[in-house]
Formats: C-alpha cells, sequence, structure tokens
C-alpha cells in the first residue's frame, strides 16, 4: 500500500458522519484509492472562529512526526501521539464530543495515518483486499482514529500531568476497553486503573491484555452497585483554569518531540481517593478470571 500525498486545508473544519461515510469506498479504506479532497471541503462546514487553535498544520506536523519515528512499530505511536494532540488541539469536552471534527480530521487532514496506523496485518482470509474498519475514519470516540487519542489523553491525564495517560495508551487493551466504561469519567478511578496496569507491566505479568481486560470488566461491573464517587471523593475541575489554558493556544508554542507537554492545570486527583481505589482494583485484577484468547480463537489486535 503505498501512502497518498495529503494536502491538508489551513483550517480544521466540521463534516458531518452522514456526508463522511459517502467516501469511504472499498478502495479508499483499502488504500487504493484518494479521497475525493475538492469534495470533502465543499461538505465540510467551516468552524465560526479565527482562534489559531483551528489550525490544521500543527496536527498535521505531529501526525508525521509519528509515523516518521514509529513505522516499524505502529502501535507504539499511540502513547507518543495521544498527549501531544490533547495539547495541540485544545478542546473542552463539550467540543471535542462533536464526532464532525474527527470526521474532517480522518477524511481531510490526515487520512494516510488512519490508513498507517490501521490497515489491517497480514492478508484478508477471504482473498479480499485489506481494509480499514470505517469507524477508524466515521466512528465512536472508543473507535475513531483520533478521537480515540484525544479521549484517552483526556481521561487518563491527571491535571496537567500526562503521564498516566501514557501509561495507558502503551496497552492497546486498556484503551480498546476502558475508553468504552463510564466509571473512568472519575478521575480516581480512571488513575487507580492506570496504576494497577503499570503494576501488572513491570512485574511482568503473563497474558497482561487478557488480565487488563478482565480487571475492566471486574472494575465497570462492581461500578453498578459501588460508588466509586462515594468511596472515594474528587473535587471538581477547575474550569476557569481549563478556559486559560484553551486561550493561552493563541500564543503557546508547538507541543516538545522529546518529553511531555503541559495539561491544563484544572486540578489533580485527591492522592487519597487514588489509594484506596488502587488497593480495590489490585484485588480485583487478582481474582478475575482472564478469558484465554489463545484458546477461545479470539486474535489480539
Amino acid at each position: 500500500m503505498s501512502r497518498p500525498r495529503i494536502e491538508p486545508p489551513e483550517r480544521l473544519a466540521l463534516l458531518p458522519g452522514r456526508l463522511a461515510t459517502a467516501f469511504l469506498t472499498h478502495g479508499v479504506r483499502a488504500g487504493h484509492e484518494d479521497l475525493p479532497q475538492v469534495a470533502i471541503l465543499r461538505a465540510s462546514k467551516r468552524i465560526d472562529s479565527d482562534s489559531v487553535r483551528w489550525s490544521a498544520a500543527p496536527v498535521r506536523e505531529i501526525v508525521d512526526e509519528a509515523m516518521h519515528r514509529f513505522d516499524a512499530a505502529r502501535t507504539d505511536a499511540d502513547a507518543w501521539l495521544a498527549p501531544r494532540l490533547h495539547a495541540t488541539l485544545r478542546m473542552t469536552r463539550a467540543e471535542a464530543a462533536t464526532s464532525d471534527l474527527w470526521n474532517f480530521l480522518a477524511l481531510a487532514v490526515a487520512p494516510d495515518f488512519v490508513l498507517w496506523r490501521h490497515m489491517p496485518p497480514g492478508e484478508a482470509g477471504d482473498g479480499t483486499p485489506r481494509k480499514v474498519n470505517s469507524a477508524r475514519f466515521v466512528g465512536p470516540h472508543y473507535s475513531q482514529a483520533f478521537a480515540r487519542l484525544w479521549w484517552a489523553a483526556e481521561m487518563f491525564r491527571d491535571g496537567p500531568d500526562y503521564t498516566p495517560a501514557e501509561i495507558a495508551c502503551r496497552n492497546q487493551d486498556m484503551t480498546n476497553t476502558a475508553l468504552r466504561l463510564s466509571v473512568i469519567d472519575h478521575k480516581p478511578t480512571a488513575l487507580a486503573l492506570v496504576r494497577v496496569l503499570k503494576g501488572l507491566a513491570d512485574e511482568g505479568a503473563a497474558r497482561l491484555g487478557d488480565r487488563v481486560n478482565a480487571l475492566c470488566t471486574a472494575v465497570n461491573t462492581a461500578g453498578s452497585t459501588l460508588m466509586y464517587e462515594v468511596i472515594a471523593p474528587d473535587e471538581a475541575p477547575d474550569h476557569h483554569a481549563l478556559s486559560d489554558w484553551i486561550d493561552d493556544a493563541e500564543s503557546a508554542p508547538a507541543v516538545p518531540w522529546d518529553r511531555l507537554p503541559g495539561g491544563p492545570d484544572d486540578g489533580t486527583a485527591l492522592r487519597s481517593s487514588c489509594e484506596v481505589l488502587s488497593r480495590m482494583f489490585e484485588r480485583f485484577a487478582a481474582e478475575a478470571p482472564a478469558r484465554d484468547r489463545a484458546r477461545s480463537g479470539t486474535a489480539h489486535a
């Protein structure tokens, strides 16, 4: 598959999903056809703001660097790219919930990244060309190529510190599973999950992916009866600090490549709450049965 040459637009825009999906032919998803860039731009709606944070060039720059750095190990790009995408696209959660923005990024700004990162390895079993799942271009926040990275950084950061998000994104099972769970809206829960993940990885736990999936299932199941917010209270985020960080995009330098950027200083999770949940989740990890995917014939993607 040859990587298409992309001439990104100057500004980000909004591309409705019903229009975006029409451009995702089998040839496009297989990397054999170019997307009709002019038609995509015509179908997109301008963002009603002249803020520098809606410039496409900074996003394109970090995407190009990720593809250069991690071409030999493409899943490793997630941990590097997620915090830098979040710190480049400074948004509120309400703005990030607009799927039209992510559709535009995937189809107009960096469709080559979506193909590069999410093309299935090997050959298709039925002899047809390999294709990227449509949901990587136009899909929910836990599947779409760019939304999943931004939201992973948002849910797993600890105030301005992206270190927990970097740890989470090193494990595909954590991002693929945990981002689907409503319980990680509670910051101490998200950070406690990362702590237990790091502990399992540091001790060289066998079948780490299966262990992480079992842990996430156990945490989510227990969350239906246990009120994590009561067991481990947390303070409300500082919305003014977040607004200031977003406004600072006008003068902020480009994100650093060889150290983590700084996120919004809108409050860190209470240490005591993280400790309480970490101990609880360690017990869950020890007791939760790990499904043997090798035996069930399910491939780990």
